[in-house]
């Protein structure tokens, strides 16, 4: 089957309802998506997918047939993603990292949908889980980028 992914094309051998999740880690080994609970649950495996968050874990890749993924190897190559990346390091939002690249992936999708969300349209977007509790420094960041002049 064929794949968009990170406005690229791949030819894609794999049952339909292969979870996404392990198409674009195993086999095009863009491995900055993290399995992390398999039960779409934690969102370590958020990717975007036509612009909204999916859970990559429980996805069948046949659902995405035709559409367009973003993972987040390509994150920064979208303006609203560049500035969620700069704001997450000025924040030092992460610490083990291991959730932040889904939690990214979350806080891109609600500021190209929201540019200036409110605090609930904030708590209700920013659900992933994270182990180390960075959730003030995920807050702060997205409140700083809602914040700022222009567009998000």
């Amino acid at each position: 089957m064929e794949l968009r992914i990170n406005q690229k094309t791949y030819q894609v051998d794999a049952d339909a309802d292969t979870p996404l999740l392990w198409v674009i880690r195993d086999d095009l080994g863009m491995t900055g998506t993290k399995y992390g609970c398999g039960l779409a649950q934690c969102g370590a495996c958020s990717v975007l997918v036509d612009g909204n968050v999916v859970r990559a874990c429980v996805t069948p890749v046949a659902g995405v047939v035709g559409r367009e993924v973003t993972t987040i190897e390509a994150i920064e190559a979208d303006d609203v993603g560049k500035r969620v990346v700069a704001a997450w390091v000025e924040h030092q939002v992460a610490q083990c990292g291991y959730c932040q690249s889904g939690q990214v992936m979350a806080a891109t999708a609600l500021l190209k949908h929201t540019p200036k969300p409110s605090d609930a349209q904030i708590e209700a977007a920013m659900v992933n889980l994270c182990r180390c509790g960075t959730y003030n420094a995920i807050h702060a960041a997205v409140h700083e980028l809602a914040a700022q002049k222009g567009e998000a």
